[in-house]
């Protein structure tokens, strides 16, 4: 029995994105490009970035006035107030603050960084350009994958990728914030391992791990290559959301 392995490919030449591409059709392209097809079980990973720029997620903090509370804790924590009061639009609560940081739970349920506000990677010399989440990041990989699936006839998964700090551990990773055709946590309960012991607990982020592992060809700095092809992963198919993976506050010891 062969050992099993997976590939990795980023797919190159993807253009500066702008409000209104359609990013499937920027994917199938750089396939082209890169002579690859998609096969059955493959996973395509996208970076946030590129669909929030698509989806017109971009902002300018010269059009950002900033309420009382966003001066106030922008004071607390040494930022931009135009920048907290983004921040405070896409929360739904601050978690922690401390100078130069605000760790916030989104619309959308993460706990990350700046409610997942960033200014890397975002067209502007200025600074003054901010990048928000999607809207709704499984809709996104919805569409997306919807469009890949019709050109090319065949059943694969999309991710929506971010990096994202973690808690108790240094170093950024990518994670998961959407996905479609997998569910997001690959369930080992009632399995045995190799001593026949059954597994109680055990669940695996399988979607973070594909995401992940994106992370090493695809870089996070200026390489521009915010799509990568894996070939070859095991994952559980069906239809979840990327947020199942959120550990519901009720059982965050931490929070």
């Amino acid at each position: 029995m062969p050992s099993p392995q997976i590939a990795l490919y980023a797919l190159p030449g993807i253009p500066e994105v702008q409000a209104g591409d359609d990013v499937a059709q920027l994917i199938l392209d750089a396939l082209a490009r890169a002579q690859l097809t998609l096969h059955d079980g493959d996973v395509v990973v996208v970076t946030h970035k590129i669909v929030s720029k698509a989806e017109g997620c971009v902002l300018h903090l010269s059009a950002v006035q900033p309420s009382p509370q966003a001066v106030a804790l922008a004071a607390l924590t040494d930022k931009d107030p135009r920048h907290v009061e983004v921040i405070l639009r896409q929360s739904r609560s601050i978690v922690r603050q401390h100078t130069g940081l605000l760790i916030a739970e989104t619309q959308h349920g993460w706990i990350c960084a700046n409610a997942g506000v960033d200014r890397s990677n975002v067209a502007g010399p200025d600074g003054e350009t901010v990048l928000t989440l999607p809207a709704d990041p499984d809709a996104s990989a919805r569409a997306i994958r919807a469009g890949l699936m019709a050109a090319t006839y065949t059943d694969i998964a999309v991710i929506i990728s971010d990096t994202h700090g973690r808690a108790w551990r240094l170093g950024t990773v990518n994670v998961a914030l959407g996905v479609a055709g997998m569910l997001p946590i690959a369930d080992l309960r009632g399995q045995p391992d190799r001593d026949g012991y059954v597994l109680r607990v055990t669940t695996v982020a399988r979607a973070d791990e594909l995401a992940a592992a994106a992370g090493l060809v695809s870089g996070q700095a200026a390489e521009s290559l915010p799509v990568v092809l894996i070939r070859g992963a095991d994952y559980p198919r069906g239809e979840g959301h990327a947020t199942d993976m959120q550990r519901p506050a009720e059982k965050d010891m931490f929070r």
